[in-house]
């Protein structure tokens, strides 16, 4: 699973959304759905807007931990995943 601290990092920081949304140029829209973890996605530029904004590297803002149960079940050749490893 894939999680997005902006929340915790804005208020490391001491910065609001709005802040951050000036700095950057992204909307508030965009930076309220990322600080509050409901988006699917995200583009390369804006990860990279935010880092330099807040001036911290990329594992600062993202984190990333297994899946209780994984989503993948089977490759594209078929096999299962547990044959793979």
């Amino acid at each position: 699973m894939i999680r997005i601290m902006l929340s915790r990092k804005l208020g490391e920081l001491r910065l609001t959304q709005a802040d951050l949304s000036r700095k950057t140029g992204i909307r508030a829209n965009t930076i309220n759905e990322l600080y509050h973890e409901m988006t699917d996605r995200v583009s390369l530029e804006q990860l990279d807007l935010i880092c330099e904004a807040l001036g911290c590297s990329l594992d600062e803002l993202v984190d990333w931990t297994p899946n209780p149960v994984p989503l993948i079940s089977k490759t594209r050749t078929g096999n299962s995943k547990k044959d793979i490893v």
